[in-house]
């Protein structure tokens, strides 16, 4: 079992950032991939971005292409999302998630995922 919890959301202003992080216990952290997701409200949960348990392998959204970086750092069992030039239509609950083995061909697709987290909400306001 893995467990996740993310933090770092809020309220900030069209154009701010934030970095959200993603602790893990349980298993071996450098196991897994990790995804970060979002959902927001009457909307699917959509894919944002991925990492290799390795660091070598990231994918990205075309939306959040240049303005969010997704980092992790195995000795902490943390994944971060640093999040700028942040929009409106960023305004989600945030999830991560990890993935056992590489990124796979899936990568986007939530059913690739092995375990989430609870989710923090991020709320742009124009």
């Amino acid at each position: 079992q893995v467990q996740l919890v993310e933090s770092g959301g809020g309220l900030v202003q069209a154009g701010g950032s934030l970095r959200l992080s993603c602790t893990a216990s349980g298993r071996s952290f450098g196991s897994y991939a990790m995804g970060w997701f979002r959902q927001a409200p009457g909307k699917e949960r959509e894919f944002v971005a991925g990492i290799s348990w390795k660091s070598t392998i990231t994918h990205y959204a075309d939306f959040v292409k240049g303005r969010f970086t997704i980092s992790r750092d195995n000795a902490k069992n943390t994944v971060y999302l640093q999040m700028n030039s942040l929009e409106p239509e960023d305004t989600a609950v945030y999830y991560c998630a990890a993935e056992y083995g590489g990124l796979g061909s899936t990568y986007y697709q939530t059913v690739a995922y092995d375990y989430w987290g609870q989710g923090t909400q991020v709320t742009v306001s124009s």
